[in-house]
């Protein structure tokens, strides 16, 4: 497992977690049994909205011994006190639902609440009418919640919820097929998105990916709206491979999924490269560096998507990038403008020149 240090509390979280969408259908045992193989193999975040109430009780079994080797995502609005899922901006059943879930879960805390699916303006506002985020306040100062978040599908949203400066994690969907204006929840352009992964960032809010295969729709080229087939590894490192994003949050069904996911560590940069995207985003992303390392090697040791995205960062306010920059062993300055790297960029990024800019951006 390799991990990332959130920056509003520095807990060092596994790049590689578990949602629990799919597991809750499988008989307890093997719940216990894959949670238990996920913590040992160094898996630490694990977010609990799924559509079965039956992982809480599970999880709690599952965990009762290593509670304090886990992150655990509890959200405020999901509500499984009927024995299936449901979704209340009502505070009382916001209240029993969170104290269902903590006595369920064999818990007296939680380390990120979440202010659960806000994809439209007016949940926010429900949510703050009916009393919900006052109550998620008042659940940190108590010290039961750790770390605020918010779930969303909306980049606007998530952008007014930093700007408020209320949140410390983000749990949002990252895939290609969303960052590039399709599907059901492909809400908001690739530079609205891009913008907002900068802004986490830059605030040092931590975004915890899901959906990073889309349901399994990126693994099947018959249901790809992009008619190709990508690995889960070019889909996790996809993810990763974004400003603010700190853990991939995949669901596993069974002990062997999870493995299977967790092959990943054991691939190679070729079978991690994702470049092929470059043949179906759209045209207004041409010419614009994912920082997707198809470039590599440099002749003369670039790290040259670390560079974009120290670059990217640092115009959009990350006051941090350029000290992260300036520590680079290799800086744009050192490019001898060989063109490698524009030949082999599949977005069609003029590297060679782009490098000449932050040159000039930086200083030597």
């Amino acid at each position: 497992m390799e991990y990332r240090t959130l920056p509003h509390g520095g807990e060092r979280i596994g790049v590689i977690g578990m949602g629990s969408s799919v597991i809750g259908a499988r008989p307890e045992s093997e719940i216990i049994g894959t949670v238990r193989a996920a913590v040992e193999l160094g898996v630490n975040c694990f977010d609990m909205a799924g559509g079965h109430a039956a992982i809480f009780g599970a999880y709690g079994k599952a965990l009762q011994d290593l509670r304090d080797r886990v992150y655990l995502q509890v959200h405020f609005g999901a509500d499984y006190t009927s024995g299936e899922y449901g979704w209340t901006t009502d505070l009382e059943g916001v209240k029993r639902s969170v104290d269902w879930q903590l006595r369920n879960l064999k818990t007296d805390y939680i380390d990120f609440g979440f202010i659960h699916c806000i994809d439209e303006a007016s949940d926010l506002v429900t949510y703050e009418k009916n009393g919900v985020l006052d109550y998620l306040l008042e659940m940190k100062r108590s010290g039961v919640v750790h770390h605020l978040g918010l779930s969303s599908h909306t980049p606007a949203l998530v952008e007014e919820m930093l700007d408020r400066k209320f949140i410390d994690v983000v749990m949002f969907s990252v895939n290609p097929i969303y960052d590039y204006g399709k599907g059901d929840y492909g809400i908001g352009g690739s530079e609205e998105r891009n913008a907002m992964y900068a802004h986490c960032q830059r605030d040092g809010v931590g975004i915890t990916v899901m959906k990073p295969f889309c349901g399994g729709q990126l693994l099947d080229a018959a249901r790809s709206p992009f008619g190709k087939a990508l690995t889960k590894a070019q889909c996790i490192q996809y993810a990763l491979d974004k400003p603010g994003v700190l853990t991939v949050l995949p669901g596993y069904g069974s002990e062997q999924e999870l493995r299977e996911v967790l092959d990943f560590f054991d691939t190679s940069a070729e079978e991690r490269d994702y470049s092929c995207i470059s043949a179906f985003t759209p045209e207004d992303s041409k010419g614009k560096c994912v920082y997707c390392k198809h470039c590599q090697p440099c002749p003369v040791g670039l790290d040259i998507g670390l560079i974009n995205k120290y670059y990217d960062l640092a115009r959009l306010g990350d006051g941090l990038a350029k000290e992260h920059y300036l520590t680079l062993e290799h800086r744009a300055e050192d490019c001898v403008g060989c063109g490698h790297c524009d030949s082999r960029c599949p977005f069609h990024v003029a590297q060679s020149a782009r490098m000449q800019e932050i040159q000039a951006y930086f200083g030597a």
